[in-house]
């Protein structure tokens, strides 16, 4: 038994629609790990249940599967926007979030999630944030604005599998994204920083 098997099997159960969705994910698309999964999955739903978020701002979409673990957490009046750049995911996710038998709104938005927040003007209580790595940095000065003041904001990946131990000259440019975000927040005393060793790396930020 691995540790994953073990920690999975004394939390939690996996909510048996978020196990179908993995499952289904699993099966019909590329690149099924960047799912969040159930221990992460479960960490999300328990952040919502304890920080009652009325809007949460998703950045990555991908099978929508942190999408329902949040909205799972959230009170009936919550709302979700989720940014996606990828038009082909919408066929297969959008379906999963209109079949959920959890009760926030879930607004799906294909779009260049740069562009969207640069002409963003609304605030969010929660902000997910699971997109491409080399703009990190890019993403965080355009969120930050967006956060309400005690809010928080969730980085997933910022380990990196552990390559954000390389140094800078042999990094891809992915893991010298990461590194340069991880720099950025670590150094920011606007907000407060903690980085849990889950998966591959999940940052949580407070806004102050």
């Amino acid at each position: 038994m691995s540790i994953e098997e073990y920690i999975e099997s004394h939390i939690t159960p996996e909510h048996p629609y978020l196990y179908s969705l993995y499952r289904a994910t699993q099966t019909h698309l590329l690149y099924p790990r960047m799912a969040s999964g159930h221990v992460q999955g479960t960490l999300l739903t328990m952040i919502c249940k304890l920080i009652k978020p009325r809007r949460v701002l998703e950045i990555g979409t991908y099978s929508g599967y942190a999408t329902l673990a949040m909205a799972a957490g959230m009170e009936e009046d919550g709302f979700i926007r989720t940014l996606e750049l990828s038009d082909e995911q919408e066929v297969f996710t959008k379906p999963w979030f209109e079949n959920s038998p959890f009760p926030p709104k879930i607004e799906m938005i294909i779009c260049d999630a740069k562009d969207y927040l640069a002409n963003d003007t609304d605030t969010y209580d929660l902000v997910f944030l699971d997109a491409n790595k080399r703009e990190y940095s890019e993403y965080y000065h355009l969120l930050l604005p967006r956060l309400k003041k005690g809010g928080l904001l969730l980085a997933d990946n910022t380990l990196w599998s552990g390559h954000v131990l390389e140094p800078s000259e042999e990094a891809s440019a992915q893991t010298r994204g990461i590194q340069a975000f991880n720099e950025l927040v670590a150094g920011d005393d606007r907000v407060e920083v903690n980085i849990l060793p889950l998966r591959d790396g999940l940052t949580m930020i407070y806004k102050k």
